[in-house]
């Protein structure tokens, strides 16, 4: 489940990290604040009615800064790149990564959830499944939320309408050899096996991690978003890294620059947002001030 949080110590300013989606980012000369909101793919975009502040920091804001470019998607470019990604280059299979019992195990779900039988795709990589399945099977076990309404592609629509500039952190292609590419085949598999055997708990997890970001506690997302699980589900050192850790980092540097030159309002996952590889404690040691609204 935690190479579905991007999206997902705490050293840093305990005291406001609860309850707090949105923040400001002053000081280090700016002449105009910028601010920060952590989002949630499978929230409700009516959380944005009860985010305090948001109406402030969208009007004061002259241009809005995602993960990506939303509108970048929507291209026949884009969409070829994703289907060359989703599936493997070489003649290896999922099936020939699985016992027999376990790629039907598999099938069974895909079939259910994504209307599919892998078979007719035979060397689809288990991560596009397993990014998939999971917010299928969030939206018929438990619903709550609309997948086509993401908060990050409202709140950049919401801009463009009213002409402000929208820029994105990464690339499509960036984004998609991340999660396609980073790891292995085999372990691509094992993940998806992994999450699919333990199917309820996850669906559970991923129930209380909305509940929390619903909330707005930061602090109860990152902490659970850090469970162990004692199997091949949990995240690696290394996984966590590239996924969070080094993407943050780089995702500072950026911001340093973009928010010299136009008051912003960045929009990215809440996860990257809190504890001491945070992008609110890296904007910190860059000398900014950053301040809940």
């Amino acid at each position: 489940m935690k190479r579905l949080l991007l999206t997902l110590s705490i050293i840093v300013s305990a005291l406001h990290t609860n309850a707090q989606l949105l923040w400001q980012i002053s000081g280090n000369g700016l002449e105009k604040s910028s601010y920060i909101i952590g989002t949630h793919h499978l929230a409700p975009i009516s959380i944005v009615d009860s985010i305090s502040g948001f109406t402030t920091a969208f009007r004061n804001s002259e241009q809005i800064i995602g993960e990506l470019k939303m509108s970048e998607l929507q291209s026949t470019e884009i969409a070829e790149m994703m289907e060359q990604m989703m599936v493997s280059k070489g003649d290896t299979t999922l099936r020939s990564l699985l016992s027999i019992e376990d790629y039907l195990f598999i099938n069974n779900f895909t079939k259910e959830y994504l209307q599919f039988d892998i078979s007719t795709i035979p060397t689809i990589k288990g991560s596009f499944i397993q990014n998939n399945i999971v917010v299928q099977m969030f939206l018929k076990k438990i619903g709550g939320f609309n997948p086509q309404e993401q908060l990050d592609e409202f709140i950049q629509t919401l801009g463009s309408n009213q002409g402000k500039k929208v820029l994105g952190l990464e690339t499509p292609e960036f984004q998609f050899d991340l999660l396609y590419n980073s790891a292995s085949l085999q372990r691509q598999a094992d993940l998806l096996l992994c999450l699919l055997k333990n199917i309820e708990l996850e669906m559970e997890q991923m129930q209380l991690l909305t509940n929390a970001y619903m909330r707005q506690d930061l602090q109860e997302l990152l902490r659970l978003s850090e469970q162990s699980e004692g199997n091949d589900c949990d995240m690696t050192i290394e996984e966590k890294v590239a996924m969070i850790d080094n993407r943050n980092l780089l995702w500072v540097n950026t911001l340093d620059d973009n928010i010299k030159q136009s008051p912003s309002l960045i929009v990215v996952g809440a996860l990257h947002l809190p504890g001491e590889n945070g992008v609110l404690n890296l904007l910190r040691q860059k000398g900014y001030s950053v301040e809940p609204m």
